[in-house]
């Protein structure tokens, strides 16, 4: 399993600009990746300010999640519109959540050079102070 919460600014007036890439997120990830458990998008309490909630059945379907034709076609307007996407690996407390919890994974021997990028970026942190 990986989850993680990402904490998306934006940059002021791009709030409807990003709301519609983000559903378009939501709606190509959720037809396209078996591996998707959880991929959604939340508006924060501050302006300007947005998470989003992604889980999947393992690192490998978010490394796939990252590469994928649909996130890497609007990767660059997320780019111009957001101020800062800062990721938390998170892990689910077991007897409140449905999620298994996060591991991370190495690379399969078939990984092509943009999916061992963003291994490497994107690696899964574990906290020394959640349960093994």
């Amino acid at each position: 399993m990986a989850t993680l919460l990402a904490h998306i600014q934006v940059k002021p007036g791009k709030e409807a600009e990003f709301e519609a890439i983000a559903a378009e997120l939501y709606g190509e990830t959720h037809r396209n990746e078996s591996g998707c458990i959880r991929y959604e998008y939340w508006r924060g309490a501050e302006a300007c300010f947005y998470y989003s909630l992604l889980s999947f059945d393992d690192f490998h379907a978010f490394l796939r999640h990252q590469v994928s034709d649909h996130h890497e076609a609007v990767a660059p307007r997320i780019q111009d519109i957001c101020l800062s996407v800062k990721l938390e690996w998170i892990d689910p407390v077991g007897a409140a959540s449905p999620l298994p919890p996060t591991r991370m994974q190495g690379l399969t021997k078939d990984a092509d050079s943009k999916t061992e990028r963003y291994h490497e970026l994107f690696a899964a942190v574990m906290q020394d102070w959640w349960p093994a």
